[in-house]
């Protein structure tokens, strides 16, 4: 049982995730602070919101609509990575390193969107 949003290994992720799209965001032009990475960034920070808002809603469509719209907010961040790669604003290394987060993140994501979808996890 969890006491907090804060216990879910998918929220923990996430989080870790946004801490690493600031990270290298930072290094952006400055033309992109108002374009490429706010979006990027609002993105980023919308997964483990989702995921804390969905944490105390009491029906199960209710939290799975919530990690629904994380999901969402995940597949644009998968874009994000391959732009950000594209236009040569992250180097080989850090898009491996969002890929992976990303990838992890998606993976958690998904087992506790399951997990709540068949009543393994009722928080």
């Amino acid at each position: 049982m969890t006491q907090s949003f804060k216990d879910i290994v998918a929220w923990q992720r996430a989080h870790q995730f946004v801490l690493l799209v600031y990270k290298f965001t930072r290094t952006f032009p400055v033309e992109e602070r108002f374009g490429l990475c706010s979006q990027f960034q609002r993105a980023a920070v919308s997964i483990p919101a989702n995921i804390a808002e969905g944490y105390r809603k009491l029906s199960k469509a209710d939290k799975l609509r919530f990690l629904n719209v994380a999901q969402g907010s995940l597949e644009e961040c998968r874009y994000y990575i391959l732009l950000s790669k594209d236009l040569n604003y992250i180097s080989e290394d850090n898009n491996k390193e969002l890929t992976t987060s990303i990838e992890d993140v998606s993976r958690l994501l998904n087992a506790y969107s399951k997990g709540i979808t068949t009543n393994r996890f009722d928080d």
